[in-house]
């Protein structure tokens, strides 16, 4: 067995939550009068969190700072109503957790979601008792592609960087793992490319999520 543990990434990793996230965020630009946008194009806007997605989504004119967070307030109201409307697990998660389970893995997950939301979503598809750490967003805590809450996942679980692997689906993810020394993981069924996956480092890349347990045995 070359590793002992594994951290996670959420959206576009875990769970495909595309279609939650661009519906809310329309929602909110439609409320405010701004253009909307077609759900392929939050690809781009997912991954460094909730404000910078607002942000991204949100006319490049508006620089308002009351005028965004007003929208990012529309945004998480719509996206409280409807997390769960069309998110579900991506094709394999399931099994290849229950496999990770019976092979006595170290399993965690790390989003840039605010951590008692994350929470809220791990319980509700995969069950929070699954999992040795659930961390997200934590205020005046740096967001990934820093390392300090995959670090602390290092320090409190007491397995060297060099037995974890760390999967997720952007470069924000691979830098994240580079940073914390874990064996970088990109995979191609999530939101972004796997040349971008490739550029920020990924050292091995998947387009199965089973394909992880070929790493481990």
């Amino acid at each position: 067995m070359n590793f002992s543990g594994i951290v996670f990434d959420l959206d576009g990793t875990l769970l495909n939550t595309l279609d939650d996230l661009a519906n809310s965020m329309n929602a909110a630009l439609k409320e405010f009068g701004y253009p909307e946008h077609p759900v392929e194009k939050y690809k781009i806007f997912v991954g460094n969190g909730m404000e910078k997605l607002v942000r991204r989504a949100a006319p490049p004119e508006i620089t308002d700072k009351k005028i965004i967070e007003q929208l990012f307030a529309s945004f998480t109201q719509q996206y409280n109503n409807r997390w769960n409307e069309f998110t579900k697990p991506y094709a394999g998660i399931n099994e290849l957790l229950s496999k990770l389970e019976s092979l006595g893995i170290k399993m965690s997950v790390l989003s840039n979601k605010s951590e008692d939301f994350t929470k809220i979503i791990i319980e509700h598809y995969f069950g929070l008792n699954r999992f040795a750490f659930v961390y997200g967003a934590r205020k005046g805590v740096p967001k990934k592609p820093d390392p300090v809450l995959a670090l602390e996942i290092l320090k409190l679980s007491g397995v060297p960087a060099s037995q974890y692997l760390y999967l997720g689906d952007t470069g924000i993810d691979m830098n994240t793992a580079n940073g914390a020394g874990m064996h970088a993981v990109g995979a191609t069924w999530g939101f972004r490319t796997k040349e971008e996956l490739l550029q920020n480092g990924a050292k091995t890349i998947i387009n199965n999520p089973m394909d992880i347990v070929n790493l481990i045995v």
